[in-house]
This record gives structure tokens, C-alpha cells and sequence, in this order.
């Protein structure tokens, strides 16, 4: 089963988050960052959205074919250590497959989810996606807030960064 990043180290995640988020191109704000041409990033996202850019994913979230996308807060991966961070900052591979375990190919929508069920992710691994009542869980995470449409699919906010099974280092 997927397990959490160790969570350790807040402010110096928080320093290593913040060096990435500015690492990239200095004109792009993390408000003003788009998960299509007409739907604002929410704020709480921003640092999802900067290190989807950096891994270059910007046609997956940005594309026409239809996605899903858990999306961890900013505070998730606050809780990461800063070692995970600095090594996903190292590594474009590992980043790029990290977030994609993140990401679904079509648009699931809170009513198409039952229990316990095993959903393909973009990185190749499966995803254990649960409702029970109204909350939706993926994995070890819990969605916050309802599915919110963006340009070319859905978008989740979740409280967790997950690993799939092929990335843990």
C-alpha cells in the first residue's frame, strides 16, 4: 500500500518549497499560475502548479484530453523534509512521476466514486480511491472540499503528498 513522505522539518521544507517556487521563471507569480487559460490556480495550490511546470506537465494539465487531478495544498508539502524536497528538486524523473501518480486520465466526478476502488494513475501505478458518506479518500489522503472544474477536467484538493509504490526513496 501507498504510504505517506514522512512529514518532519516544516520550516526547512518551507525554505526548500520557497527556493523551488522562485528557481523557475521569475515573471510567473504562483496566484497568477493557470490550470487552463480561463481558470484561475486557487492560492493554495501554487506550489502543485510551480512543480508541475518544472517537471513540464503543463500539456497534461494544460491539454485537451480530459484529467483528474489530486492536488496536494501547499501545507501538504510543507510536510515534507526538506531531503525529499531537495532530492525531488534533483531529480526531474522522480518529480515528474510523483506528480503524476497524482493525476487520472478522464474526469471522475464525486458520484462516480464507491468503495475501495483501484483507479490507473498517469505514472502507471493504481490509486485506491474510497467514499464513504461524503468524504473521498485516496490512499492515506482525504480529499478537502469538493471537485472543482477546471479548462480540461477536475480538480481535487487533498491534505497529503502520495508516493506510488515505484518512486519511494
Amino acid at each position: 500500500m501507498t504510504k505517506r513522505i514522512a512529514s518532519g522539518g516544516i520550516f526547512s521544507a518551507f525554505f526548500v518549497l520557497a527556493a523551488l517556487s522562485l528557481g523557475g521563471c521569475a515573471s510567473v507569480k504562483p496566484d497568477t499560475v493557470t490550470t487552463s487559460q480561463s481558470a484561475p490556480q486557487p492560492a493554495d495550490l501554487s506550489l502543485f502548479f510551480k512543480l508541475a511546470q518544472q517537471a513540464r506537465l503543463d500539456d497534461v494539465i494544460n491539454g485537451a484530453s480530459p484529467v483528474t487531478i489530486f492536488a496536494p495544498t501547499n501545507e501538504a508539502f510543507q510536510a515534507l523534509p526538506a531531503a525529499t524536497l531537495d532530492q525531488l528538486a534533483k531529480d526531474p524523473e522522480w518529480l515528474k512521476s510523483l506528480l503524476t501518480y497524482h493525476v487520472l486520465a478522464g474526469k471522475l466526478l464525486p458520484q462516480d466514486v464507491t468503495e475501495n476502488t483501484l483507479i490507473g494513475t498517469l505514472n502507471g501505478a493504481k490509486l485506491n480511491v474510497s467514499k464513504a458518506g461524503d468524504f473521498i479518500t485516496l490512499d492515506d489522503a482525504m480529499v478537502t472540499g469538493n471537485g472543482s472544474p477546471i479548462g480540461n477536467g477536475v480538480l481535487y484538493k487533498i491534505d497529503r503528498v502520495l508516493t506510488p509504490p515505484s518512486v519511494k526513496k
